[in-house]
């Protein structure tokens, strides 16, 4: 249903950190997505760490294995399938994305070089399960609220 994407330099995050983030982003987007936080729901939800050398990064058109001292760039990629969207309900994914991660490294406040991207599949284009997977087909699974499903059909335009 969901999977977010963090790549970072290697070494950036720890293990205890991984441990974090893979609780910590799993709820800052499971809320938002199902209106509620439920556990059931959590396995919907995948949390991918990649780390890469200093000499396949770049920030500012510069590796960052030639900056001295290097950038902390951090980027996190979240993909959801088709659902109710709207410009606001996003913001506030990639706030609590921000937020978790600056919690998970310690810092008061995130980096203005860590960014989030927030990409929406399109209905009819994920898989699962040996077949093509619809939102629609999760909707009388008990973790989405009313007022989230009623939403989602909405912005689907799906019938009840």
């Amino acid at each position: 249903m969901t999977i977010i994407t963090v790549t970072a330099p290697a070494g950036r995050l720890g293990l205890p950190q991984r441990r974090r983030l893979a609780e910590s982003l799993t709820d800052a987007v499971l809320e938002p997505e199902v209106g509620q936080h439920v556990p059931a729901a959590r396995m919907g939800f995948q949390v991918h760490f990649h780390d890469l050398p200093s000499d396949c990064m770049a920030i500012g058109g510069r590796l960052l294995c030639d900056q001295d001292p290097p950038r902390d760039i951090i980027t996190v990629n979240i993909a959801v399938m088709n659902a109710a969207w709207p410009a606001e309900l996003r913001a506030e994914v990639i706030r609590n994305v921000l937020a978790r991660l600056a919690e998970a490294c310690g810092m008061p406040a995130p980096s203005p070089t860590w960014w989030v991207n927030f990409e929406i599949i399109d209905e009819g284009s994920w898989g699962s399960r040996g077949g093509v997977l619809s939102i629609l087909q999760l909707l009388d699974s008990g973790v989405f609220t009313p007022a989230r499903t009623d939403a989602i059909r909405a912005a689907i335009k799906s019938p009840a």
